[in-house]
């Protein structure tokens, strides 16, 4: 298995620390709103991995924090008037919530970084022991210089990242690359006891605590979405080599951006959708299909349109497997014929060219393009005169091959007979109009599920190829 590594920036074989176990962190989000479909992108694609490696056999500790003590987090507690706990609470409940509807599963951990307090007060504690963090009347702050490897994971050196980087101005900074590890508290905020005063975490230093006291000094994977590389990623790495000197983690993975109909998704432009507004409108599996069909480190434009035409491509594998369904309830011969058992091996090509696609960086697109070209194979070959034993490894497989994806486990309702009858009548209705383009892709699209369409003096009628 090959992992594309941002640290290198080259595919690697995939080797865990130890056989058959793969520790992974990933990166959530900060509990102060509901998550949009930027965070839902890098949620399905890690989730999507987790289910990857349990599907090839390995057993994964997969640990996702919460933040819920941050500076936004403490805005938005005190423009609704409630506490910060108050407020994470509130909306770690509707990140289950969306993200069960969004069907990833559950985090083997879900850490919230207020429980880690002790456990950071020692980690802080520790970088100052080392000489490489200082206390400025409070407010504690690594010193970038003192890690000589500062800038290895963004490629760049600490004068480059200076030149290009949005630094708070803070005059006692010994430099102004230093991030906060603590955080001195001002009127109105949460805090804990420290030994230097009232105060909380800063954001980096809780991600490094938690991977540490879950996971280990060294991890296999640590990942999340693109714009945390650079500065929370690279300063995870500082932190944490800088009090174990040890590697922090042996693979770094980040999944990238989506834009908006062509544009970067902002409130702003009033182009910003959150994950629920999107799954009242969309069954989970098209999202998650949409956000499958560009390979994880590939941009992708998110349109309404384009979710209209995932739909219709989900629907074609999703009437595969209702036809199969529908036959095996017909079904008169059980064994598997002679004459079926070399086809059945041609099935399994399939499942190892998926195999193949996803073994290379979890490339998902292609490994899609697999399970279309299946379902395609299957509608042509599959009928009513094939035995009960071919139709339901035909099924077990699409749904297989759909698992690790977290699409296609769902039986759909209604009957094979009334989608083809829907499309006919929308290919009819678009002939009415003159609109012959969407009518010839109606046409096509039955072609594919292995329905070809006689039109007639009576009307429309249809058969099995």
């Amino acid at each position: 298995m090959k992992v594309f590594n941002t640290m290198t920036r080259k595919k690697e074989e995939f080797i865990p620390l130890k056989k058959g176990q793969v520790s992974m962190y990933v990166c959530g989000p900060t509990v102060y709103n509901f998550f949009h479909i930027g965070n839902a992108r890098t949620f399905v694609v890690f989730d999507t991995v987790r289910r990857y490696f349990e599907y090839r056999g390995y057993k994964v500790k997969f640990v996702q924090n919460f933040t819920d003590i941050d500076d936004k987090m403490i805005k938005r507690a005190n423009e609704e008037n409630i506490t910060v706990k108050q407020l994470g609470d509130t909306f770690i409940k509707e990140y289950y919530k969306d993200a069960d509807d969004l069907n990833i599963e559950r985090a083997t951990v879900n850490p919230r970084a207020t429980e880690y307090i002790d456990q950071i007060i020692e980690f802080v504690s520790d970088l100052i022991d080392g000489g490489y963090a200082y206390d400025v009347d409070g407010d504690v702050y690594f010193s970038t210089k003192k890690f000589k490897e500062y800038g290895k994971l963004s490629g760049q050196n600490l004068d480059e990242l200076q030149l290009g980087a949005r630094i708070d101005v803070d005059s006692r900074k010994k430099d102004p690359m230093d991030f906060a590890i603590w955080k001195k508290q001002k009127e109105g905020e949460p805090a804990w006891k420290s030994p230097w005063g009232m105060g909380r975490p800063g954001w980096h230093i809780e991600c490094s605590c938690m991977a540490y006291n879950l996971l280990g000094e060294t991890i296999d994977i640590h990942a999340g979405g693109a714009d945390l590389a650079f500065p929370h990623h690279e300063n995870e790495i500082a932190q944490s080599e800088a009090r174990s000197g040890k590697k922090f983690a042996n693979y770094w993975m980040h999944s990238a951006f989506i834009n908006v109909n062509n544009q970067k998704m902002s409130k702003s432009l009033n182009n910003f959708f959150t994950a629920r507004e999107i799954l009242e409108k969309y069954d989970a599996d098209v999202l998650r299909l949409f956000m499958l069909s560009g390979h994880y480190r590939t941009q992708i434009n998110f349109s309404m349109e384009l979710l209209d035409s995932t739909k219709s491509a989900l629907d074609r594998l999703y009437n595969a497997i209702t036809n199969l369904e529908s036959l095996l309830s017909k079904a008169v011969v059980n064994d598997l014929l002679e004459c079926e058992k070399e086809y059945v091996k041609s099935l399994d090509e399939y499942k190892k060219k998926y195999i193949e696609k996803m073994d290379d960086d979890f490339n998902t697109a292609d490994a899609i393009s697999v399970i279309f070209d299946l379902v395609k194979d299957i509608n042509t070959n599959v009928n009513i005169n094939s035995s009960k034993e071919l139709m339901q490894y035909c099924l077990n497989l699409i749904r297989e091959l759909g698992s690790p994806l977290g699409i296609l486990q769902k039986t759909k309702k209604g009957n094979i007979e009334d989608e083809i009858k829907e499309l006919i009548d929308k290919r009819e209705q678009a002939r009415k109009n003159k609109d012959w383009a969407l009518s010839d892709k109606i046409r096509d699209e039955l072609k594919e599920q292995g329905i070809i369409l006689e039109d007639t003096p009576n009307g429309v009628r249809w058969k099995k190829m």
